[in-house]
């Protein structure tokens, strides 16, 4: 018998190529921009039905699960590569 796993799974091959968010700063600025998308009327990448009802929820859950892919303004590249290089020596 097949195991089962809470994990949604992506429509179709919409998993991001990018390596996983490791700065949680950086996590929470995807996610609110996804949860805009989504008040806005974009569809959600999740199957309806399995997952959490609140947009904020589901736009955490799709980056989380490597749904949304996101690309950082030239410039911002290296700070963000700092912050989270702090953030890392610094807890």
């Amino acid at each position: 018998m097949a195991q089962t796993t809470n994990t949604p799974e992506p429509r179709g091959d919409a998993r991001s190529s990018q390596p996983p968010i490791t700065s949680r700063f950086l996590f929470v600025d995807v996610a609110a921009q996804r949860a805009k998308q989504l008040r806005r009327g974009a569809l959600p990448r999740l199957e309806s039905g399995t997952g959490p009802h609140k947009l904020e929820r589901i736009a955490m859950e799709e980056v989380r699960t490597g749904l949304i892919d996101y690309s950082l303004p030239p410039g911002l590249e290296s700070a963000a590569v700092r912050a989270e290089y702090q953030d890392r020596t610094h807890t």
